[in-house]
């Protein structure tokens, strides 16, 4: 690994800049990370960094130098389009290069198969909140994967947020069920909430805008402070006012944390489906 990868910086090869991609190519050029980024898309992903001196942009593998050795492939292509993509990157494997994923389904053996049993490889789920700095993911290595590689990966995931690692990657399936789904099960709430507020009388426009506006200053608050969610529920309710009625259809039996355990073991069951 070079010095610069060491530091912080390096070789940075980025396979895909969509989305995710875009959201973490975004975050190191934020941080100010030292070191090259190069990028393959074959789509206009990214058009938007087009000019940016730490950024060169290619349409294709093939255009690569044949020189150039990353400290890091960063894997975020759609994973039913991994197979085709990963082919042009297995010259990489083997030596200092580590891999990062961040493909959901694709497992490290899946990855092992494609690049040989010697790459070193990291796994890793994000979210969708990586678009503003305020993701989480978590990771989990193969053995092949030195500490300084680690440290690396480390780095560039918490340009987008939060990053936690696993040492047993069944966990992955839960982690993808619970934040990297997560999200969507939020904005749900958002739109439910928007609706009762509808039904309930309010203005469209003004029933949306509560209810978007109570989510995120309800998440802000429950991120900076140092309670559990609990204590912050029931310092909202008090004894037979409004949110103890609401609270007491939504703790009931077949109240929301059945229904969400429901709808999280589903998502975990479909993780496990999809995993290759």
């Amino acid at each position: 690994m070079s010095a610069a990868a060491a530091g912080g910086g390096g070789e940075v090869l980025l396979v895909g800049c969509g989305k995710m991609g875009g959201a973490l190519l975004q975050g190191w050029l934020d941080r100010g990370s030292a070191g090259r980024f190069v990028v393959v898309e074959p789509d206009s992903g990214g058009a938007v960094f087009a000019g940016r001196p730490e950024v060169a942009l290619h349409r294709e593998a093939v255009t690569l130098d044949l020189d150039f050795r990353p400290d890091v492939v960063v894997l975020a292509v759609k994973p039913q389009m991994m197979t085709d993509a990963i082919r042009h990157y297995g010259r990489f494997a083997g030596g200092p290069t580590v891999f990062l994923s961040i493909a959901a389904g694709k497992t490290l053996a899946y990855f092992a198969r494609q690049l040989g049993e010697g790459a070193a490889i990291v796994r890793a789920m994000p979210n969708t909140p990586a678009a503003i700095g305020r993701g989480i993911t978590v990771a989990c290595a193969n053995p092949a994967v030195a500490p300084a590689q680690i440290a690396l990966c480390e780095r560039l995931l918490a340009a987008v947020g939060e990053v936690a690692w696993v040492e047993d990657e069944a966990l992955i399936d839960a982690v993808t069920a619970v934040s990297g789904s997560g999200p969507a099960y939020v904005f749900l709430l958002i739109e439910c909430l928007a609706k009762a507020g509808v039904a309930a009388g309010l203005p469209e426009a003004l029933a949306v805008r509560l209810a978007r506006a109570t989510v995120a200053g309800a998440g802000e608050l429950a991120r900076r402070s140092g309670e559990a969610a609990a204590i912050l529920r029931q310092n909202v309710t008090s004894p037979g006012g409004t949110t103890q009625a609401a609270l007491a259809v939504l703790m009931a039996p077949d109240g929301l944390e059945p229904l969400l355990g429901r709808a999280v073991a589903a998502a975990a069951r479909r993780s496990r489906e999809l995993a290759e």
